[in-house]
């Protein structure tokens, strides 16, 4: 089997260091590219007004000075001599869940190697409210995922996983459940100050959702991490509002 690892926090994660070691548990053929640095947030995008950096680090690992999706593509086009059976993106430090997959560059990784037709999984590992992150629940259930998913699951086409592990310790974790995605009230901060030559400027802060009580349906992403479950999402990539087709076919007939 060949893997491809990629990630949006950066070749240098402690989060893709991680998934190297889970990936090597499956495959011998184990490639790692991802982003030069941390490009948290930049959601599917792609570089196209400058010019790409490949740096070699050796001959399994390339830093890309773009972005995840960038990653993705030189990984495909350029750098593996043969197409890989799976891409895993991660591990992610913090969640993706609910809205904020769309800013994800953990997801988006994925979402390009499914375009490519390539079986895809994003993985992410959830922050304690201190601020700690206990990558040992990944170590110990990102196997299980993958095991039961790479032997048993036929990815349709279009189709990709996010996979969320909750915080806490290992013994903590409840299972694993099947969600939904989830929506959450828009609640991101921004701060505003001054810099030091005394011009303002602004920060967009932390969206408080993740941390709130009140998540509880097991059925969507953000109620099963909430209370301990690993929670696997199947995505689609194509986004027509199928249920919005009718209505609008109505108004021009």
């Amino acid at each position: 089997m060949r893997i491809l690892v990629s990630n949006d926090d950066g070749i240098s994660a402690v989060g893709i260091a991680v998934l190297e070691e889970i990936a090597k548990q499956f495959a011998d053929d184990v490639y790692v590219v991802a982003p030069l640095t941390n490009m948290s947030a930049a959601g599917h995008s792609l570089t196209l007004k400058s010019p790409l950096r490949l740096l070699e680090r050796d001959s399994r690992h390339f830093a890309v000075d773009g972005t995840p999706t960038d990653s993705v593509v030189m990984a495909l086009r350029h750098v593996m001599p043969e197409r890989p059976d799976f891409v895993l993106s991660g591990v992610n430090a913090d969640s993706n869940l609910a809205d904020d997959i769309t800013y994800s560059g953990t997801v988006a990784a994925a979402m390009e190697a499914s375009l490519f037709g390539i079986p895809a999984i994003a993985l992410s590992q959830k922050i304690s409210k201190d601020g700690s992150i206990n990558w040992d629940i990944a170590r110990e259930y990102a196997p299980v995922v993958l095991k039961m998913v790479m032997n048993n699951f036929k990815f349709g086409r279009g189709v990709l996983l996010n996979v969320n592990f909750p915080s806490g310790d290992t013994g903590s974790v409840k299972g694993i459940k099947i969600t939904t995605q989830g929506t959450r009230a828009i609640d991101d901060h921004v701060i505003q100050s001054t810099d030091p030559r005394g011009d303002p400027y602004f920060w967009i802060g932390p969206a408080e959702y993740r941390n709130k009580e009140d998540h509880n349906d097991l059925s969507i992403d953000l109620g099963a991490v909430h209370n301990g479950y690993v929670s696997i999402t199947p995505l689609s990539l194509n986004m027509t509002a199928v249920s919005q087709l009718r209505a609008l076919e109505e108004l021009f007939t």
